[in-house]
């Protein structure tokens, strides 16, 4: 189903930001050094917000925008109304009445503007007209009578009382060029895209989204077909691409590449994806190239290993600038060939990374210089712009087996404001995250009947209970 990746090996070359801290009770010797869940998340938001940093906001045509978010404040390029307007139907009169009418001069909306009035005079008015120079107010229609004097002239009279400047919108009413009508971060609504209409514009800043290049390795995948001879099907090829574009992202490609170490290295440099994302190929084995590729693009690992089953030999790095926009910060987060593997490095990793590079909100001031340095001790790693949204939380219906002192992501079902986990969870299936709406995070050594988990969601609709018994595959 996909590419298998066995376990991850630290490299002791590059800045680590998040330095493993084996837990107090932990037993003596473990398998593998590698970074904690948590801290690895909040590593990786880290990497997406520095990456935002500097990031052009993206013009989009309003018909476009709709359901992005303002990258810069909504100023108003006019004045609004941008000129004097009627508000009714009626009159446009000058001076006190009664009026002469002025027959064959009536102004309408769009026209340009017309004869000024004098005193004495009126005309007839459209809504949103331009008044004429000179104009007292506006009659309504409703609010006047005229009498015919002789053949083509009339006099116009008032039911009512005129009072200066009565129904004419004055210029500038509603705001005037220059004012900041949304602060940066609004959700753009069909309302706001009237808004910005109205104000002057053609399109909005919004920020771009995220581009993504996925990488999927090994000789042993086929793409169409059954498996056969020692090759299997490509899982991840698929799935990867729609579920990131869940996330936000824009996947720019899915590529395949073989057992081949230049193919590798000459993909992953010349990417000019803001993340590239590999499958398999992570751990130590004799065709596991993505270590040796990042050692030679002079790549950086902030994470080298993940404390959570399944998928610890996940990875993230920085990479360099891409060949066509200097100064261009890019990350590569490998994941496990295993198909769970992949999820769990796409929800541990890719995720948080994305989220933080599509943020719309300002950059802390205090932030460290680069992504490449821990947060300073007196901050805790739960700085909400340093740590991925918090996971709704719920007890679990069922006792789920631990790792002695890893994390475990297993996939489970929403019944009656319970979780419950799933069967077939190994790390090469598909089959249980396929009826999940979610997945529980498990502490090292488990977790008991009604315990509450953090559950993170999946990034599409999901209903309480939407899975079936049989189709759920419950333990």
């Amino acid at each position: 189903m996909g590419r298998r990746a066995g376990r991850g090996r630290m490299s002791l070359k590059e800045p680590l930001p998040v330095a493993p801290h084996p837990a107090p009770d932990a037993p003596a010797e473990q398998p593998h050094r590698a970074t904690a869940w948590a801290e690895a998340r909040a590593a990786a938001v880290r990497a997406g917000t520095f990456a935002r940093a500097g990031r052009a906001p993206l013009g989009v045509p309003l018909a476009r925008a709709l359901g992005q978010v303002l990258a810069e404040p909504l100023v108003a390029l006019t004045d609004l109304p941008p000129f004097d307007t009627s508000a009714m139907d009626g009159w446009a009169v000058a001076g006190p009445g009664p009026w002469t009418v002025r027959e064959g001069l009536d102004v309408l909306a769009g026209q340009a503007p017309g004869a000024p009035t004098a005193d004495g005079e009126a005309v007839r008015i459209a809504t949103g007209a331009r008044v004429p120079e000179g104009t007292t107010a506006v009659l309504r229609t409703e609010h006047s009578r005229t009498d015919r004097t002789a053949p083509g002239d009339a006099v116009l009279h008032a039911l009512r009382e005129v009072v200066a400047g009565q129904d004419i919108r004055p210029r500038g009413q509603e705001c005037r060029s220059g004012d900041e009508l949304l602060p940066a971060g609004t959700r753009v609504t069909p309302a706001v895209l009237g808004l910005a209409a109205a104000a002057g514009y053609d399109e909005l800043p919004v920020p771009p989204r995220p581009r993504v290049e996925i990488l999927v390795l090994g000789d042993e995948l086929l793409t169409s077909g059954l498996p056969h001879e020692g090759l299997i099907r490509d899982a991840l090829g698929p799935m990867l691409g729609p579920w990131l574009t869940a996330l936000g992202a824009d996947v720019l490609a899915t590529r395949r590449i073989g057992d081949d170490a230049e193919e590798l290295y000459v993909a992953v440099a010349g990417s000019a994806a803001d993340l590239v994302l590999t499958t398999g190929g992570t751990a130590a084995g004799p065709v596991d190239h993505v270590h040796g590729v990042l050692h030679r693009a002079g790549a950086p690992l902030l994470v080298d290993g993940v404390k959570v089953r399944p998928g610890h030999p996940m990875l993230l790095a920085r990479l360099g600038a891409g060949p066509a926009r200097p100064g261009h910060v890019r990350h590569l987060v490998g994941l496990p060939g295993n198909p769970l593997a992949a999820v769990s490095g796409l929800l541990t990793l890719a995720a948080p990374l994305l989220k933080a590079l599509s943020d719309d909100r300002p950059l802390p001031d205090d932030r460290p210089p680069s992504d490449d340095r821990p947060l300073p001790d007196d901050r805790p790693l739960s700085d909400e712009r340093n740590e991925p949204s918090a996971a709704p939380r719920m007890p679990v219906r069922d006792e789920v087996q631990g790792h002695p002192y890893d994390t475990r992501l297993v996939p489970v079902v929403r019944r009656g404001g319970r979780a419950v986990p799933l069967r077939y969870h190994g790390p090469a299936m598909l089959r249980g995250i396929a009826a999940a709406d979610g997945l529980a995070v498990v502490p090292p050594g488990g977790a008991r009947p009604g315990q509450e988990l953090d559950i993170l969601d999946l990034p599409w609709p999901t209903a309480d209970g939407a899975a079936s018994v049989q189709g759920a595959c419950f333990t």
